[in-house]
């Protein structure tokens, strides 16, 4: 299967036409001419993801690591061969180093309640940034609360940027862990995360990165960056819903502490101990989401046979022109960075509440985000009650950008009769 028009010296030329053509919702008569503008919340899937999971559903439908007969063992096996397609896809050592949760959201919470609440201490400090999602601001919160540990942030200057120089004043030997999200959901921001883990690994500071916003868009190497816990959801990169990764660097998922106990995460049980699994099933009670690590493993195939570099250079190339038509919009206000911006980007229109702004744009059949994204603390910086936002992905063109350029227009003529 073969995505690419052309290449050429500078520029990768997308057939996004083509593309879209293998994702179902595009086709729906009720889509027609739909532009779809919200994949940092959640991505379309295309058409062999929906099949692999049906196929599971009708031909081999059984509960994996639990039946010896053929059913049960096809399902093992679909199961444990999704995990090994994530293991290879994030270049982690071994598939051990992998496990399945729900989300984003449950990977870090496992590591809170699993490692961080076991081993911080009061005196402790937990370093994490002001543009964080909720999901990895809350639970540290709460480690903070139960432990007695510190939390600490590193804020964000006018152009939506980490202050870096600031690292040198935050970072000790009492920072026990650093989380910070790779791309900020709500301000497009590209963290130098490679950069900013070696300094923490100089204080042998543990780091984990909220990958949400980066696995699905760019090459994500665990091993090159030498990151101790990675997070990231199955249904932003294609993938359907109710699946994600934790990946923990091994000796650290064997010091962890499972939070979910019941079925298949045991190895031994007594009447008032129990001893848990290997890894990464002590980690995995319960039945699992096999049809949902079975569609994953597919959204990868689809991912890898464009190839993550190319879906790279379409998304820069998109942001950068979404960038440069935003800014020909009068009234219209861009939060983040303009030269390093990620494929998610924020913005107001003067005097238009965004979830107006959001139903309007819906009406013109062009499909935005509006609120707070999850970042309250970032709106609060901003100092607006939320933005609209725009992200894009392999299947967008130009087209979609301009559309909704004269959609903000339109919007801009028909509010001014309000006010």
């Amino acid at each position: 299967m073969e995505y690419i028009a052309s290449k050429t010296k500078d520029t990768i030329s997308f057939d996004a036409a083509m593309i879209r053509s293998f994702f179902p919702i595009f086709q729906h008569e009720e889509n027609n001419g739909l532009v779809y503008l919200d994949s940092a919340a959640t991505s379309q899937k295309p058409q062999q993801v929906i099949d692999a999971m049906t196929r599971y559903y009708q031909e081999h439908n059984a509960n994996a690591h639990r039946g010896a007969y053929r059913l049960a063992e096809k399902a093992t096996a679909a199961y444990e061969q999704a995990r090994a397609r994530v293991a290879r896809f994030i270049n982690s050592r071994t598939v051990e180093e992998v496990v399945f949760v729900r989300n984003a959201t449950e990977a870090i919470n496992f590591v809170a309640a699993g490692w961080a609440q076991k081993f911080l201490r009061a005196g402790d400090e937990i370093l994490i940034t002001e543009m964080e999602h909720h999901s990895n601001l809350v639970p540290w919160q709460m480690t903070a609360q139960r432990t007695g540990a510190k939390l600490r942030f590193i804020e964000f200057d006018e152009q939506g940027k980490l202050c870096l120089n600031q690292l040198d004043q935050l970072l000790s030997y009492k920072t026990k862990l650093l989380a910070i999200t790779h791309i900020s959901n709500a301000l497009g921001t590209i963290n130098p995360i490679k950069q900013i883990i070696q300094a923490a690994h100089q204080y042998g500071t543990k780091v984990l990165v909220d990958g949400a916003q980066s696995v699905p868009h760019t090459k994500v190497n665990v091993a090159n960056l030498d990151v101790d816990f990675l997070a990231f959801s199955g249904h932003k990169m294609l993938g359907p819903m109710g699946i994600g990764v934790l990946y923990g660097k091994a000796e650290l998922l064997q010091e962890m502490d499972p939070i979910h106990f019941g079925g298949e995460m045991i190895s031994d049980v007594d009447y008032y101990r129990s001893t848990w699994n290997d890894l990464p099933w002590k980690f995995e009670a319960g039945t699992q989401n096999i049809a949902g690590a079975i569609g994953l493993s597919e959204a990868i195939d689809f991912l890898e046979k464009v190839g993550m570099e190319h879906i790279e250079d379409n998304d820069h190339q998109l942001t950068q022109y979404a960038l440069e038509q935003l800014r020909a919009v009068g009234g219209l206000k861009i939060y983040g960075p303009m030269d390093d911006h990620g494929s998610a980007i924020s913005f107001s229109l003067d005097a238009v509440h965004p979830h107006d702004l959001a139903t309007f744009l819906d009406s013109k059949n062009v499909a935005i985000r509006s609120g707070h994204h999850c970042a309250r603390l970032v709106m609060k910086r901003l100092q607006v009650p939320a933005t609209a936002r725009a992200s894009f992905y392999l299947y967008n063109t130009k087209e979609d950008i301009d559309a909704l350029v004269r959609a903000l227009e339109e919007a801009k003529d028909y509010f001014a009769k309000w006010t």
